[in-house]
């Protein structure tokens, strides 16, 4: 164990806690407003299946909450045991963005939770909307000051370093980071997409299973057409991302693009193998000058390669598979999304297309994964670009230690996410009413 790289070790467990904990507030962000609609569509209508569906709903939110504040507990402490020197360095910018989620953010979810579970029998409809509107609104606000913090380590500005330490100089600059508000508008994005295929892929599940009830029409059509209509957005804030990306942080774009020295009319590379020892890529298969065309809105335009960049690149090979990853679940999600929309315009989705919404029910994890991917290991070696390098934060602890704890999470890991899976289908299977279970086609 003594001759494994703690700090490899170390960027290795944080990255398990971080895919795992990630998946939860992916969902419960965009859950909340989707909630708030189905309370919204019932005070207009009184149509007692949007109230039915938030019943069913609100339980998965309230066990995906659950979830998600345990695996941040976790990673919170990681910053002391393996990462120490991160709050070192950079604790007058990271500590006071964390206290500001917490008391923003937390404690309003918190607080409103409970009368949002369990109120409306106890609370006026409107004090009960009021909540859910409140907690939908606290997890928006927890996810601007996580991103605000992790847009800055990818983007810092509004800062100086003194005798190794950062200090503010201005914290409108540190929020309003460069990066920031691409990255916060793709990242609710990117949660809207995953629970319109939850609900879409969950819903098109109990109809299958002839639970033909209205709620479950009404969610199954509520999650497609949010699909439908959410895609084509993402699209374009991916496209404004990657320009902001490459002009601040090249060496990830090049990365990305698998652009090993620096070339004009750069082509879009849909299959390679990059090898880092001879620095190119093998068994290219490309559409010519089309990545410099994307980038640069020219097709000669110059794309920086990773040669530029001399021992302070990512590594190649992840970065540049987990894009094609995000980008081809992206297009199936696009693809199915608009042809269910459609086939639901025309009052049937046909039983095929149904199993496929079935088969996508959490596709929006595997995306936003392969996305925080590109976007953490994108940025190393640094942790703070430019300014604190990863293995600068490091601690001391053993690679024993830090192997051991791995292999316990890793383990937990497993077990919680299917334990998670399964409790989703079997609320699903519950939900149904007897006299619902018809097994007709719709």
């Amino acid at each position: 164990m003594d001759s494994l790289d703690p700090v490899i070790l170390a960027r290795i467990q944080f990255a398990a806690n971080i895919t795992f904990h990630i998946l939860f507030p992916t969902i419960s962000i965009a859950m909340g407003w989707v909630l708030l609609y189905f309370k919204a569509r019932f005070n207009r209508s009184g149509d007692e299946a949007w109230m039915d569906a938030y019943g069913f709903w609100v339980k998965i939110f309230a066990l995906t909450f659950a979830l998600g504040v345990v695996s941040g507990i976790t990673m919170s402490f990681q910053f002391g045991t393996n990462w120490p020197g991160f709050m070192q360095h950079v604790g007058n910018v990271a500590g006071p963005l964390l206290a500001y989620e917490v008391l923003t953010a937390f404690f309003l979810e918190a607080t409103f939770l409970g009368i949002m579970l369990f109120g409306r029998a106890k609370v006026s409809n409107r004090v009960h909307t009021l909540a859910t509107f409140l907690v939908a609104f606290g997890t928006t606000v927890s996810a601007f000051w996580i991103i605000v913090l992790n847009s800055w380590m990818q983007t810092p500005a509004g800062v100086e370093v003194i005798a190794g330490k950062v200090h503010v100089q201005s914290w409108l600059a540190v929020i309003f980071n460069p990066s920031m508000p691409y990255r916060l508008t793709h990242m609710l994005l990117a949660s809207g997409l995953t629970v319109a295929f939850l609900v879409a892929g969950v819903s098109a599940y109990r109809w299958l299973r002839g639970d033909r009830a209205a709620a479950v029409a009404h969610t199954l059509k509520t999650g497609v057409s949010l699909a439908a209509l959410l895609i084509p957005l993402q699209v374009l804030v991916g496209d404004m991302h990657g320009l902001n990306t490459f002009h601040h942080q090249p060496a990830k774009l090049a990365a990305i693009e698998g652009v090993w020295h620096t070339e004009r009319g750069a082509p879009l590379l849909l299959f390679a193998l990059p090898d880092e020892a001879t620095q190119s890529n093998r068994f290219e298969v490309g559409i010519p000058k089309l990545a410099s065309l994307i980038i640069t809105h020219h097709p000669d335009g110059e794309i920086r390669g990773l040669n530029e960049f001399p021992n302070a690149h990512p590594p190649v090979a992840k970065v540049f598979w987990s894009f094609r990853v995000m980008v081809g679940v992206g297009m199936l999600m696009l693809a199915v999304s608009w042809l269910a929309w459609w086939q639901l315009r025309r009052g049937q989705l046909a039983p095929w297309l149904q199993r496929g919404l079935v088969a996508m029910t959490f596709s929006g994890w595997v995306a936003t994964v392969a996305g925080w991917y590109v976007t953490e290991i994108g940025r190393q070696p640094w942790l703070v670009t430019g300014i604190l390098r990863t293995a600068d934060a490091a601690s001391t602890v053993g690679s024993g230690m830090i192997l051991s704890t791995l292999l316990m999470y890793l383990a937990l890991y497993v077990v919680l996410l299917a334990s998670y899976v399964s409790v989703v289908f079997y609320l699903a299977r519950k939900a149904a009413p007897a006299a619902n279970l018809e097994g007709a086609q719709p």
